[in-house]
């Protein structure tokens, strides 16, 4: 029997005494062996490189700092710094109106609560994020399983190229953001602009456009007046 007749459906019937039969069917079995791999395409694929892509996570209230120090150091000391790359809290310059009428410079975050990572996904990458104290999760979408929803497993959702870029772009603003300790209700003094030197009441506040309203006498009349943050002092 010649390797070429031999098919798959006649291994039953090969004499196991024959060498020759034997041989042949051995070279068969190997061409129909489903999990048979090519060894070219297997070295491709191993040496295809892996790509970091940025990653969102939640983190405890004030901890974003703490948290970046110490995966910074956890990533070296657990041998995977290779793949978590850059730790990111983006953040732009704000200057925030202190009562007494004082101006201090700082610096306010964009997404308070979540520190940004470049990295490699794999299993070390995320134990290695995951096990960070004070972290909480990944931002992403909850695992499902045969049995439902896994609660509580979160598999990462890699921001897109757009959301990254506009992060960045607003951390990058030269224009400091204008933060004031003032409700409704408090009276204020207006340090510049066409009304300088009025006193008022406010009666709305913006924190996301740096503005506020206030209730402003002109001319004997209360009059609405809206106003930004770096115009006004906080009377006591």
């Amino acid at each position: 029997m010649s390797e070429a007749e031999l098919a798959p459906a006649d291994l039953a019937a090969v004499d196991l005494t024959d060498a020759d039969a034997l041989s042949a069917a051995a070279v068969d079995l190997a061409a129909v062996d489903p999990v048979a791999v090519d060894p070219a395409a297997a070295a491709e694929a191993e040496a295809k490189p892996q790509v970091a892509r940025w990653y969102a996570v939640q983190v405890a209230s004030s901890c974003e700092k703490k948290v970046k120090a110490t995966l910074e150091q956890r990533a070296i000391t657990l041998g995977v710094s290779n793949r978590i790359l850059e730790i990111e809290i983006p953040q732009t310059p704000a200057i925030k109106l202190k009562k007494d009428g004082s101006r201090q410079s700082t610096e306010e975050k964009v997404f308070p609560g979540y520190v940004l990572v470049r990295m490699v996904l794999d299993e070390d990458t995320m134990m290695a994020v995951r096990s960070t104290p004070n972290v909480i999760n990944f931002v992403g979408a909850e695992e499902r399983r045969a049995t439902g929803r896994a609660r509580g497993h979160i598999k990462p959702r890699p921001l897109t190229r757009p959301e990254v870029e506009r992060i960045f772009k607003r951390a990058a603003e030269k224009k400091p953001l204008v933060k004031v300790d003032i409700t409704e209700g408090d009276q204020i003094l207006v340090t510049a602009g066409p009304f300088k030197d009025f006193q008022g009441e406010v009666i709305e506040v913006s924190g996301e456009r740096s503005k506020l309203k206030a209730l402003l006498s002109i001319f004997g009349r209360e009059t609405p007046v809206e106003l930004e943050f770096s115009q006004i002092s906080k009377q006591s």
